[in-house]
């Protein structure tokens, strides 16, 4: 039997039966990622490792439109230092 073009649509909006989110949290796991967060590895020998990963002092976080520009740090280090001689001298701080 063909499928009609609602069947179709339902068949896209709907979720699968194994895809239960009854009692789902919105944003149960959410914090922001500058406070860190724990790693759980499970090892083959049956052991878990587990790691409290955070961020270091001074990381910036790049937007994901900007990401694809700049690969790696050197390339965000040089793009600054270009836009270092074009700020105004009072909004400059020293190091």
């Amino acid at each position: 039997m063909k499928k009609t073009k609602t069947d179709q649509r339902k068949d896209k909006d709907e979720l699968r039966a194994e895809y239960d989110f009854r009692g789902a949290v919105r944003g149960k796991f959410y914090k922001p990622l500058h406070k860190g967060y724990t790693v759980q590895i499970h090892k083959t020998n049956g052991t878990t490792v587990v790691k409290h990963m955070t961020l270091k002092e001074g990381t910036v976080m790049l937007a994901p439109d900007v990401k694809p520009y700049f690969p790696d740090s050197e390339s965000v280090n040089r793009a600054l230092r270009c836009l270092i001689p074009l700020m105004p001298k009072k909004h400059r701080t020293k190091s």
